[in-house]
């Protein structure tokens, strides 16, 4: 059996399920007005919803990963003469060296 056929009956079968929904009437009440088995609806009913679940449970999920966040800030305390700096990671090293020839200058 090739999957054409199949498909027909299922995108068939969907459809009168969407129009059922579409309806507001009782699934009772709508295969009789449609001339179609109480029974055989209930099993595509089931059939296509069953389906439906199984490739929603099959779909990949985006994952984002992000850096983990250092716990604490590490720092480093530099004395030149009496006055004293901290200095955080990710610091401007030209900034620092420009800022201790300056003390240097005024201390000595």
């Amino acid at each position: 059996m090739t999957k054409s056929p199949n498909l027909a009956l299922r995108k068939e079968w969907e459809q009168r399920i969407a129009d059922y929904k579409a309806s507001g009437q009782s699934q009772a009440k709508w295969c009789e007005d449609n001339g179609i088995s109480y029974h055989q609806f209930g099993y595509w009913k089931k059939r296509l919803k069953d389906q439906h679940t199984e490739k929603a449970n099959n779909s990949w999920v985006p994952v984002i990963i992000e850096e983990p966040k250092p716990a604490r800030c590490e720092s480093l305390l530099i004395k030149v003469g009496s006055v004293s700096i901290e200095v955080n990671s990710g610091f401007n090293s030209t900034l620092l060296t420009e800022v201790i020839k300056v003390l240097k200058e005024h201390v000595e």
